[in-house]
C-alpha cells in the first residue's frame, strides 16, 4: 500500500537566520507572514501567497548538543524533523493524508522507508492534528504526512495567527497562486531508484516531459555542451474530498516533481555545483505559478528580486521570435525580465483554441550559497517544464557561475 496523498500542505526551509529569509520572501517575493511559533527553543514562521505556503525554521546551532536532552531536541521543529545541516536548505515537503496512523503502519510493514518521527498527535483549543515524518531517498529531504481533518484552526497547533497577514494584499500586482513544481538535484544514475521509491512509497506516477521521452531513461539533453537528464512525477489523489484549508484554491492543480541529474560526458554543470555547495542532493528550485508572469516579474523586480537573463539573441533568433509573436507577446517586454517562452507539443486538452505555451523566469539563488532558487511560471495550456528553454537557461546560469568565480578569485587575490 502506498501513502496516497490528498494535497501538498507546505514546504519547510531550515535556515540559520529566520528573520533574514522571511524578510526576503515578504519584501521581495510578496509573501505574507500569517502564523508563527516563537519560543525560547524554536523559531518557526509560516508565510503564504495564494495556496503556496512556506514554513521557515531556524536550524539549531551545532553547539546545542551534549547536554541537550532528547526531549529538548525534538521540541525544536514541530511537524518536521530537526535539520542539523551545515547550510541553509529547503528540506521538507509536507503532504496531507487521510489517516496517518494506518498509512504509517502500512509503510512500516513494507519496510520501504525510514521514519524520522513516528505517528504523533498534537492539539490545542482548535482541535488536533496527527502527523509522521519519513525520510526521502533524496539527500536531506523528508516528507511530513499530516492529517488535519479534526483541526479547525488557521494553520497548525502550536502556531498563533499573525495579524499582519492580508490574503489579498498585492494580488493584482503579484498573482502567484500555488506551487507548480518542485525540482530535486540528484547524483548521476540515481533517477530510476528515486522514482521507484516515490512510486512504491507515496503513490507517485510518472509524468512524461516530452512525447519522445524514453520511459526508462527520462528526458535526456546531451548536446551543445549540455548534459542533463530530467524525470518527472506527480502524486495521485485517491480522494476528491481532500481537506480544505481556509486559503485553499479549489482550482489548484497538483504539484509535480522533477528529478534533475547531470550526465558524465560533458563536465561540471549547475547540478554538480548545487550538489557541492548544498553538501549533497536536495531541492534545487520550486516553481511558483502566476496568472500573469509579466506583471509578477515587474513587481518582484521593483522589489529587488534578480532574475537570470538569457543571451539577448534568444529573443531575436529564428523560430523563437516567431513563437513569441504568434503568442501575441512583445519580445522587448519579455527581455526586460528574462522571461522565456516555450511552445509545448504535449498540450492540455482542456484548452480548445489558440497556441499552447508556457512562460517562465528564474531567480538568482536566495541563500548565501549557489543552491536554492525560485521560478515563476505561467501556463497557457502547456503541461511541460520549458524543455525548449533549457539551452538558454543553461547558458545564462553558466555565465552567472563564471562571473561569481571571477569575483571570488579577485577577492582572494586582494586579500593575499
Amino acid at each position: 500500500m502506498a501513502a496516497y496523498l490528498s494535497r501538498l500542505h507546505h514546504v519547510s526551509l531550515h535556515v540559520s537566520n529566520v528573520e533574514k529569509v522571511a524578510h526576503e520572501l515578504v519584501s521581495r517575493f510578496q509573501f505574507n507572514v500569517f502564523a508563527a511559533r516563537l519560543t525560547d527553543r524554536a523559531k518557526q514562521l509560516a508565510l503564504r501567497r495564494g495556496s503556496a505556503v512556506f514554513v521557515i525554521n531556524e536550524r539549531q546551532s551545532e553547539a546545542l548538543n551534549g547536554r541537550q536532552s532528547r526531549e529538548h531536541r525534538d521540541s525544536q521543529c514541530l511537524f518536521g524533523a530537526d535539520a542539523h545541516y551545515p547550510v541553509d536548505t529547503v528540506s521538507n515537503v509536507c503532504f496531507e493524508v487521510d489517516d496517518v496512523q494506518n498509512v504509517s503502519a502500512a509503510l512500516r510493514d513494507r519496510g520501504s522507508c525510514e521514519f524520522l518521527q513516528p505517528p504523533t498527535e498534537l492539539q490545542d483549543d482548535r482541535g488536533l492534528v496527527r502527523f509522521s515524518v519519513v525520510r526521502s531517498p533524496v539527500g536531506n529531504v523528508c516528507h511530513t504526512l499530516i492529517d488535519r481533518s479534526r483541526y479547525r484552526g488557521l494553520f497548525l497547533p502550536g502556531f498563533h495567527q499573525v495579524d499582519s497577514d492580508s490574503q489579498t494584499a498585492g494580488r493584482s500586482q503579484c498573482p502567484i497562486t500555488h506551487f507548480d513544481h518542485i525540482t530535486f538535484a540528484c547524483p548521476r544514475r540515481s533517477s530510476a531508484r528515486i522514482s521507484r521509491w516515490y512510486r512504491d512509497t507515496l503513490g507517485f506516477q510518472r509524468f512524461l516531459i516530452h512525447r519522445n521521452e524514453d520511459v526508462e531513461e527520462g528526458f535526456v539533453l546531451n548536446q551543445d555542451g549540455i548534459g542533463l537528464r530530467l524525470t518527472a512525477m506527480e502524486y495521485w489523489k485517491c480522494s476528491e474530498s481532500g481537506i480544505t484549508l481556509p486559503f485553499k484554491d479549489e482550482k489548484e492543480p497538483d504539484c509535480k516533481f522533477v528529478i534533475a541529474e547531470s550526465l558524465p560526458e560533458l563536465g561540471r554543470n549547475q547540478v554538480d555545483t548545487f550538489l557541492d555547495q548544498h553538501r549533497g542532493a536536495g531541492i534545487q528550485h520550486i516553481g511558483l505559478y502566476t496568472e500573469d508572469i509579466v506583471r509578477t516579474a515587474h513587481t518582484l523586480s521593483r522589489a529587488g528580486v534578480q532574475f537570470f537573463c538569457p543571451p539577448p539573441a534568444y529573443y531575436t533568433e529564428v523560430g523563437k521570435l516567431e513563437e513569441i509573436e504568434a503568442a501575441g507577446l512583445d519580445p522587448h517586454t519579455l527581455s526586460q525580465y528574462g522571461i522565456l517562452l516555450d511552445t509545448d507539443i504535449q498540450t492540455d486538452r482542456r484548452v480548445t483554441d489558440g497556441q499552447r505555451y508556457l512562460l517562465q523566469v528564474f531567480t538568482k539563488p536566495i541563500f548565501g550559497e549557489d543552491t536554492f532558487f525560485l521560478e515563476l511560471i505561467e501556463r497557457r495550456g502547456a503541461t511541460g517544464f520549458g524543455e525548449g528553454n533549457i539551452r538558454a537557461l543553461w547558458r545564462s546560469v553558466k555565465a552567472y557561475m563564471e562571473s561569481e568565480e571571477h569575483v571570488e578569485t579577485d577577492r582572494q587575490s586582494t586579500q593575499s
